[in-house]
């Protein structure tokens, strides 16, 4: 059918495709993609880039079964592709087992934020492509394939940025069930922060820093910590202050003014991993949309110096900000994948929904942090040019030789990965 205007959650992108399908089985699946001569695959829509777009075909894999088979034995669940990871968690859970992360939001399809490179938190938390096992994958010539770890161009079918074939379903890693506690902490001195970054961001399982770059302190820290499988266990108290930061005594949004019953619970009370690991509660939604985001990822070296880098630009970036995240992320040997054989630190930017205002604080943003190696987030805008960021990934033409033999004809391509991947072919 033809597709009425769409746009992405955000409503900055606009996709112009001339179709839009949501099959309801894998050999409708097929049959689309060897009838269309453009694809791309479409998830929840919340990359804020225009990597899913196109001038063709628009899937959406929402309308799969929505399969979740957890194997205990293995300790592996595979999931349909078109799942958002909020709707995999408790038949998870309830088979005594977990992810061993979440992103911030709970809402993002499982293919969409494997594809992107997306992540949580924790220094020894890798992206949520790390995770996956297997994919199975509908091929430009309509094959229904599988790509395990021990294919050799497994490293460069996980993170693809869509450009090899159609993921209809992911097999992903899983660890025993744990349960979790979170606080906030508020006020930390900036000087503190950078002083002590890598014991506040090892402090626990997962660590968020929320600031406005605007002051002497940055706003708040989320610890979210491990208290295991026990249900009588709860932790010890959490001090009362840490390193100049004063515990919170209500719960937080991290944006001010909006209102803390949209995050998951915070005051040190446990809960199950999935209902703790996300910023946000599934069963509502953490904004109204009205909003850019920018994100990048660097060497965890860096990080201090790209903290200083930033605040340095405190008057450029503050004005058009509602709030900045900054995560410890693991690294991974995914050759797409921002966080490449290096641990890093991720340095996210929540903007006004005004692009005209924001991509001057974006250029102000990434002068201060490609000099220090960082990688943007496929999924959200940035400004770098394509020589600029194609430098920054190592196995980039082995991926080019990947998409050639698997894709020739570049059913999966679209402007956006011509530009970036392909030297704008």
């Amino acid at each position: 059918m033809a597709s009425p205007s769409m746009t992405n959650w955000a409503g900055n992108i606009t996709f112009r495709a001339a179709e839009f399908r949501r099959p309801p089985t894998i050999e409708d699946v097929q049959r689309l993609v060897t009838t269309s001569p453009r694809v791309r695959v479409l998830g929840t829509g919340h990359s804020f880039s225009a990597v899913a777009d196109t001038t063709g075909l628009l899937l959406s894999l929402a309308g799969l079964p929505p399969v979740v088979e957890v194997d205990t034995a293995r300790a592996q669940a595979r999931v349909a592709a078109g799942l958002r990871y909020g709707d995999i968690v408790r038949p998870v859970h309830a088979a005594g087992l977990a992810l061993p992360n979440l992103g911030s939001l709970p809402h993002l399809s499982v293919a969409g934020a494997v594809a992107t490179g997306t992540h949580g938190s924790g220094v020894r938390n890798a992206g949520l492509a790390a995770a996956v096992a297997c994919l199975e994958v509908v091929t430009a010539g309509g094959d229904l394939i599988e790509i395990g770890r021990d294919d050799p161009q497994f490293p460069g079918s996980v993170v693809a940025l869509g450009c090899l074939g159609a993921v209809v379903s992911l097999t992903l890693d899983l660890v025993p069930s744990f349960r979790m506690r979170q606080v906030v902490y508020e006020g930390m001195p900036h000087g503190s922060l950078v002083t002590n970054l890598e014991a506040v961001l090892s402090r626990a399982y997962s660590v968020s820093v929320f600031t406005r770059w605007g002051g002497e302190t940055v706003d708040q820290i989320w610890v979210k910590e491990m208290v295991g499988a026990d249900e009588t266990g709860g932790g010890e108290p959490f001090a009362p202050q840490w390193l100049g930061a004063t515990l919170a005594d209500r719960p937080r949004h991290m944006i001010d003014g909006a209102p803390a019953g949209r995050c998951t619970e915070q005051l040190g009370v446990v809960g199950p991993w999935y209902d703790r690991l996300p910023h946000f509660r599934l069963d509502d939604i953490p904004s109204s949309g009205q909003e850019l985001q920018s994100e990048y990822l660097l060497p965890i070296g860096v990080a201090a110096e790209a903290l200083d880098a930033v605040a340095g630009i405190a008057a450029t970036v503050a004005p058009v900000l509602q709030v900045s995240e900054i995560r410890a992320v693991a690294g991974d040997g995914l050759w797409l994948s921002p966080v490449y054989r290096r641990n890093s630190i991720a340095v996210h930017f929540t903007w006004s929904s005004d692009m005209a205002r924001v991509l001057p604080a974006v250029r102000a943003v990434e002068a201060a942090l490609l000099p220090l190696g960082a990688r943007p987030h496929w999924g959200k805008v940035f400004e770098a040019g394509p020589e600029e960021v194609a430098g920054r990934y190592e196995r980039l033409d082995d991926f080019v030789a990947l998409t050639a033999s698997m894709d020739p004809g570049g059913r999966f391509r679209n402007e956006f990965v011509d530009r970036y991947l392909f030297g704008g072919a």
